[in-house]
């Protein structure tokens, strides 16, 4: 037997979780354990090649290798 306990939410994160179910009969358990899912998978250990990325692109931005916004829009005469 599954032991399972009660939570107190408000209500209207009741009625978010009422709105991410896939099926009528689908439990609020099976609701938060998929969101808990996606967290995790999120979560998960980057690849070196995107801590490689990542640090490379710090690098550009330390030595100020970047365009701002103001520069492009005003390069492609946008408002």
């Amino acid at each position: 037997m599954v032991k399972t306990t009660t939570i107190q939410i408000p209500a209207e994160l009741r009625n978010k979780l009422e709105g991410l179910k896939d099926y009528s009969r689908e439990t609020y358990a099976d609701v938060i354990e998929k969101l808990v899912d996606i967290i995790a998978e999120e979560q998960m250990e980057l690849s070196e090649e995107t801590k490689k990325a990542i640090e490379e692109s710090r690098k550009q931005l330390r030595e100020g290798k970047f365009v701002t916004l103001e520069q492009l829009k005003k390069e492609f005469k946008l408002k």
